[in-house]
C-alpha cells in the first residue's frame, strides 16, 4: 500500500470513529433534555452555537488544515470532542443552557475540523484530473460517513436507555480518546500542508462556480436539518409514543439507509444508461435536475398530512424516499466542490464550502425546533420543500465539469 492511501484510511477511520460519537451525542442531547421538561425550541437552541462555531471553525479549518497539516486538525478536533463529551457527564443541576451550549459549541468545532480533514484528504489522494473516479471516491467516503452517523444515532439511544445519559458520554468518550492516541501513532506529521503559508484571505473563494455551490448547500442542508433536528424525534416520541430506542432505530435506519445510497450513487445515477453515458461524471445540470426531484417530496407529504392522511405512514414512507433522493443531491454536491477546487488550495475551498452547510445546518436547526412548536411537523415540511427549490434555483448558475480542464481557482 502507497503511503498516500495509508494515510487516506487512516484518517478516514478517525473520521469514522468520531462520526459515531458526533451522532450519539445529538440523539443523548435531544432525547435527554425533551425529557427534562425542555420545548422544542429550547432543544434546538441548545445546538446554536453547535452550528455557529461550525460555520467559523469551516471557515478559519481549511486555511489552518493548509498551513500545519490534515493530520493535526483531525487530532485537534478528536480532542475537542472528547472534553465536549465529558462535559456533560455533570449533575443535572450544572446542565443550564448556556453551560450546554458551551459543550455543544466545542463539539461543532470538532467535528467541522474531523470534516474537512478527510474531504480534503480525498483531493490529495486521487490528484489533478481523474474526475469520474474522485466522484466514486468521495461518494465512498461521505456516504459510509452518513451511514456510520446514523449508527450514532441508535448507539446514543440505546446507550441511554440501558446505561443512562452519563454512562454512555463516558463510554464514547474513552472509545475516542484511544482512536486519537492510535491515529496519532499512524499518521505522519504535515498531511495535506501547503508548501507556502496561505493568507487568511484566500479562505474567501473568487470562482463564481465556487460560490454559487456553496450558496446551494446551505439551503440544501437547511432543507433537511429543518425537519430532521427537533421535529421529527421530539413528534415520534411525544405524537406518535415511540420510545426513545424506537426513535433512535428509526433516525438511525433512516440516515444508514440515506448513506448507503450516497456511496452508491455513481452506479444509482447510470442505472438504465449506455456505457458512454455511464463514464461520464455529474455536472450543474445533474444538480439542477435531482434538486428538483427532492422539492417535490416534503410538499407531497406536507399535502399529505394537510389533507388527513396517517402521519405514521406518511413520515415513514416519505421520508424514506426524501433520504434517497438527498442523498444523491448531498453525493453530486460532494463531488462537485472537489472538482470546481484546484488541486493545491483544496483545503481552503472546501472549509469554505462546509461554511455555508454549517450555515444551512444553523437555519434548519433553528426553525426545525421554532417550526415544529408553532407550525408542527407539517410547516417543518412546507418549509424544507421551501429550501430545496432555493437551492434549485442557485443550481442554475452551476457550470459544467471538464475532464481534460477541470475548473480552477484563479490566482
Amino acid at each position: 500500500m502507497d503511503t498516500n492511501t495509508r494515510n487516506y484510511l487512516t484518517v478516514t477511520a478517525g473520521y469514522w470513529a468520531f462520526t459515531v460519537t458526533d451522532g450519539a451525542i445529538r440523539m443523548l442531547v435531544v432525547l435527554y433534555f425533551h425529557l427534562l421538561g425542555y420545548s422544542p425550541f429550547e432543544v434546538a437552541m441548545l445546538f446554536l452555537f453547535y452550528e455557529v462555531f461550525g460555520i467559523v471553525t469551516n471557515l478559519v479549518g481549511g486555511w489552518l488544515g493548509a498551513r500545519i497539516g490534515l493530520n493535526l486538525t483531525m487530532h485537534i478536533g478528536m480532542g475537542l470532542q472528547v472534553v465536549a463529551l465529558s462535559m456533560l457527564t455533570v449533575p443535572d443541576a450544572w446542565l443550564t443552557v448556556a453551560y450546554v451550549m458551551l459543550a455543544q459549541a466545542l463539539s461543532g468545532i470538532a467535528k467541522d475540523l474531523n470534516k474537512m480533514s478527510a474531504k480534503a484528504t480525498v483531493k490529495t489522494l486521487v490528484g489533478a484530473g481523474g474526475e469520474s473516479r474522485l466522484f466514486k471516491y468521495v461518494a465512498i467516503l461521505t456516504g459510509s460517513k452518513n451511514a456510520l452517523k446514523g449508527a450514532g444515532f441508535f448507539i446514543g439511544a440505546a446507550l441511554l436507555e440501558l446505561i443512562g445519559f452519563r454512562g454512555a458520554l463516558a463510554v464514547l468518550a474513552g472509545m475516542l480518546l484511544i482512536v486519537l492516541i492510535v491515529t496519532a501513532i499512524l499518521l505522519p506529521s504535515g498531511v495535506g500542508r501547503m508548501a507556502s503559508k496561505p493568507k487568511f484571505t484566500q479562505v474567501f473563494s473568487n470562482t463564481p462556480a465556487i460560490n454559487w455551490l456553496s450558496a446551494a448547500r446551505f439551503f440544501l442542508f437547511g432543507a433537511r436539518d429543518v425537519w430532521f433536528v427537533v421535529g421529527l424525534p421530539v413528534f415520534l416520541y411525544s405524537a406518535l409514543g415511540w420510545s426513545f430506542t424506537q426513535v433512535g432505530t428509526f433516525m438511525a435506519a433512516w440516515v444508514i439507509g440515506y448513506g448507503m445510497v450516497q456511496a452508491a450513487a455513481p452506479r444509482l445515477m447510470h442505472l438504465g444508461r449506455s456505457n458512454q453515458v455511464a463514464r461520464r461524471h455529474p455536472g450543474g445540470r445533474t444538480a439542477r435536475r435531482w434538486a428538483l426531484l427532492l422539492a417535490i417530496v416534503p410538499a407531497g407529504m406536507a399535502f399529505a398530512l394537510h389533507q388527513g392522511w396517517p402521519s405514521g405512514e406518511v413520515l415513514i414512507a416519505g421520508l424514506m424516499l426524501f433520504g434517497v433522493l438527498f442523498a444523491i443531491n448531498s453525493a453530486v454536491h460532494s463531488y462537485l466542490i472537489l472538482a470546481y477546487s484546484d488541486f493545491e488550495k483544496v483545503s481552503m475551498s472546501v472549509g469554505f464550502y462546509y461554511m455555508a452547510n454549517a450555515g444551512g445546518r444553523l437555519a434548519g436547526t433553528v426553525l426545525s425546533g421554532l417550526v415544529y412548536q408553532t407550525q408542527g411537523i407539517e410547516g417543518c415540511l412546507w418549509w424544507s420543500a421551501g429550501f430545496v427549490l432555493a437551492a434549485f434555483l442557485l443550481s442554475l448558475r452551476l457550470p459544467e465539469v471538464s475532464e481534460s480542464k477541470p475548473v480552477r481557482v484563479a490566482a
